[in-house]
């Protein structure tokens, strides 16, 4: 009998509930990195821009938050100066906006994540009511940002303000908003909304392995392993070399009593990611699953006690 460590199986500690898991405890669920990507072109994003009132007519081509981002990559100490006099100097409501959007990415490149959520919170109160669809992706950070800073109520506020806007996003950018509740709503313990939140991805993105991924954990940690075996196998069809859905899928085959099937899995994550944290997970598995067994032992079925 093998004993891996209690927080694969379960749900079963308060403290432990506020994570949705992928695999082990070492591997928490994550909000999604800050910033999050633009689905849109630069050309797409000033279009809602204008017709959100948001952009003025003079603005350059290259226009001041795209250079605010692009120094933040190279020099975010000089960034963060050019933000703030930005902030300071500017008086129109739409160049506020960019400017706190900017600082809000800053923050959130340097770890802070509760400065990054007032600063998109601020950014977001510059848009007037009857605009706020050009609101909707700042509304996506401030969620996130919520999460990353441990504050699900705060951020499940955001994203759920974010999808009540009708036509306020693109499916892939709707997806990621649905991806961040379905976090929000497991912090919370309420996972059978969680679930629905996933649904919602399945729906907007199908293809996109994340979200079956996210599923599939939820399900085994609520005891539904046909559910989470089949969301695995269409995470895994969709992106075969990702550690972590190797990882899951050997922690759901070994809760059914496959423990071949299991080993299987977590050898591929050692293949691929050997150095790695997920590699490094599947390593101490194989080590107490044990060696395979030979022609003259049958293997077990038991589950491992949790």
């Amino acid at each position: 009998m093998i004993d891996l460590p209690p927080p694969l199986f379960a749900m079963e500690q308060v403290q432990e509930a506020s994570l949705m898991q992928i695999g082990p405890a070492t591997m928490p669920m994550r909000p999604s990195d800050l910033p999050i990507p633009r689905r849109r072109s630069a050309e797409q994003q000033r279009e809602t821009e204008r017709a959100a009132g948001l952009e003025r007519p003079d603005l350059p081509e290259q226009d001041r938050l795209a250079d605010c981002l692009a120094k933040a990559k190279t020099n975010p100490d000089a960034a963060m100066v050019e933000v703030q006099t930005w902030l300071g100097e500017s008086r129109d409501t739409g160049q506020q906006v960019r400017a706190n959007q900017c600082l809000g990415m800053l923050r959130s490149n340097a770890g802070d994540f509760a400065g990054a959520l007032e600063a998109f919170a601020q950014a977001i109160a510059g848009v007037p009511k009857e605009q706020e669809v050009a609101a909707v992706p700042l509304m996506g950070m401030a969620g996130n940002a919520a999460l990353a800073a441990g504050k699900p109520e705060d951020a499940l506020g955001w994203l759920d303000r974010a999808v009540a806007v009708q036509g306020g996003a693109d499916y892939p950018a709707l997806a990621e908003i649905q991806l961040d509740r379905s976090r929000a709503l497991v912090a919370l313990a309420r996972n059978a909304e969680a679930a629905s939140a996933l649904d919602e991805v399945h729906r907007l993105t199908p293809e996109a392995p994340e979200g079956w991924l996210l599923s599939a954990t939820l399900a085994r940690r609520t005891d539904d392993l046909p559910r989470a075996q089949r969301d695995i196998e269409i995470a895994s069809k969709y992106d075969p070399r990702d550690p972590r859905i190797g990882l899951e899928a050997g922690v759901i085959a070994v809760l059914s009593g496959r423990d071949e099937a299991a080993r299987k899995s977590w050898e591929s994550v050692v293949a691929v990611d050997g150095e790695g944290e997920a590699g490094k997970v599947a390593k101490s598995y194989l080590e107490q699953l044990g060696p395979a067994p030979t022609s003259s032992t049958s293997p077990t079925t038991e589950k491992p006690n949790p």
